[in-house]
């Protein structure tokens, strides 16, 4: 794993189209049972090094009930983006996670984590490259039939500040979906190793 890792973080595969440079932000461990994969890293993320150090991550660790202790430690959750580097500016905020990151390292991760119980895919990218066909018509749908994709994927909307729309639009998020996040979180942090 530790090779693994830093090939990743050496990767320079799509650099010419990176406006800051590459920077693969990517966390994972042999022991983890939780990935989160997210989208890309921002502007922040991108200095510090650190995956989710910005609000979204404050937000998300809220949703998902952890310390930022916890979230931080690799042999509990693994932190994958669907694009390990900042990817730039669009219209609307950051351009879409680069497509080459996903095909080329996410299997060999996969592959270096047997014990993993929960896959959490944050936003339409992952959810749509991990549920393929299986995904509702759209984001919204999708989260709201969590059920279906349990126990391994849970679906999310993203975690920034710019969805208070959505959220406030959606109040079934807070009040149905959270407490079942949080829940099957705990159940997979308690449960004994080899379980």
């Amino acid at each position: 794993m530790e090779k693994l890792l830093s090939d990743i973080r050496a990767c320079k595969v799509c650099s010419a189209s990176l406006p800051l440079g590459p920077r693969p932000i990517v966390t994972a461990h042999y022991d983890v049972k939780i990935i989160i994969i997210g989208q890309a890293p921002g502007t922040k993320v991108h200095e510090t090094g650190v995956p989710w150090d910005d609000p979204s991550g404050k937000q998300l660790r809220k949703w998902l009930g952890v310390s930022n202790t916890v979230f931080y430690d690799e042999t509990k959750i693994a932190l994958v983006p669907m694009g390990f580097c900042y990817p730039g500016k669009g219209k609307g905020g950051d351009l879409p996670p680069r497509p080459e990151c996903a095909p080329l390292w996410h299997q060999k991760l996969w592959d270096g984590m047997p014990n993993l119980k929960l896959i959490i895919l944050i936003g339409t990218y992952a959810q749509k490259y991990y549920l393929k066909e299986a995904m509702e018509k759209n984001l919204t749908e999708t989260v709201k039939a969590y059920e279906k994709y349990l126990p391994i994927y849970f679906p999310l909307p993203h975690p920034s500040p710019r969805n208070r729309f959505w959220l406030t639009k959606n109040p079934w998020f807070e009040q149905e979906v959270q407490p079942q996040l949080k829940e099957r979180i705990t159940q997979v942090l308690l449960t004994d190793r080899g379980s």
